[in-house]
């Protein structure tokens, strides 16, 4: 009995983000756009040269200013003109970047990059990434992309065993299987959920309502949480986190100090960049 209550203790906070991003669909109409169409990338989105990387990690749990996985896509989707959140999410952008990324996130990132070499924060990196497997297994099956199941199941046993726990990427390095990342936000919009509302909340990544939804499901996929201490739990995501700004701590500053409207081109090539994927 009191096993069963602490894992729904653990699964409270997850299912509570999905009822407010339920919430929010429910008292909002979601944006009526055409992901399919596509459209020449902003000025700005160009500027954006970050990697592409993965925004749904706990290493996502970053602030909004973390902008990995932000880049352009190569086939961009519509670029969304509407955001009626515009100076809520304005506010909450700034407040990311200037007071948790500039007196907090920062700070430790440049800490952490002091004290560990770039190959041990790449393999903290590979660590974290390889302990979501449950969330790309489960959403590549959702999407009927069992090669990309199947592919993960392979990369996990791999880098799970000569990776040592993960720590190596071997699976890509040694054998040249690539990775096939699936999170719900794109389940959803491949089952035809239009993406709603582009949204920034203190301390999460870049979302829409959609996103945030599946953002709830995909926190609630990392069977880890559900074995440790919460605190255990809330000690990796911040490893984690604060080891994703240490990778990019040059590359963030060349785009925020290159960028005009940072606000804007984050947003645009986030939307860009969820709609090429869920076309994928």
């Amino acid at each position: 009995m009191k096993q069963e209550k602490k894992l729904w203790a653990r699964a409270v906070p997850g299912v509570a983000f999905g009822i407010l991003m339920s919430f929010a669909v429910l008292v909002h109409t979601p944006v009526n756009a055409d992901e399919n169409s596509a459209a020449e990338p902003s000025d700005e989105a160009n500027q954006l040269t970050l990697a592409q990387g993965d925004s749904q990690s706990p290493a996502g749990v970053a602030a909004a200013v973390n902008l990995t996985g932000l880049a352009a896509a190569s086939d961009p989707g519509e670029d969304f003109e509407d955001d009626p959140f515009e100076g809520f999410n304005e506010k909450m952008f700034w407040f990311n970047r200037e007071v948790v990324d500039r007196y907090v996130l920062k700070p430790l990132a440049t800490g952490w990059d002091f004290l560990l070499p770039d190959p041990v924060q790449r393999g903290v990196h590979n660590f974290f990434d390889n302990l979501a497997v449950v969330r790309r297994v489960v959403n590549n099956s959702l999407q009927l992309k069992f090669n990309g199941a199947a592919t993960e199941l392979a990369r996990f046993t791999i880098n799970s065993t000569i990776g040592v726990v993960g720590f190596f990427d071997v699976a890509k390095d040694g054998f040249g299987i690539e990775q096939k990342d699936e999170d719900t936000g794109q389940t959803f919009g491949v089952w035809g959920a239009g993406p709603g509302p582009y949204l920034v909340l203190p301390f999460l990544p870049p979302l829409t309502v959609r996103d945030g939804i599946g953002y709830a499901f995909d926190v609630a996929m990392t069977p880890y949480t559900y074995f440790i201490p919460w605190w255990a739990s809330l000690a990796g995501t911040a490893t984690s986190t604060v080891n994703e700004r240490s990778l990019n701590l040059d590359r963030f500053e060349r785009v925020a100090e290159s960028t005009v409207d940072l606000y804007g081109a984050v947003r645009n090539a986030y939307l860009q960049r969820r709609a090429a994927a869920i076309k994928q």
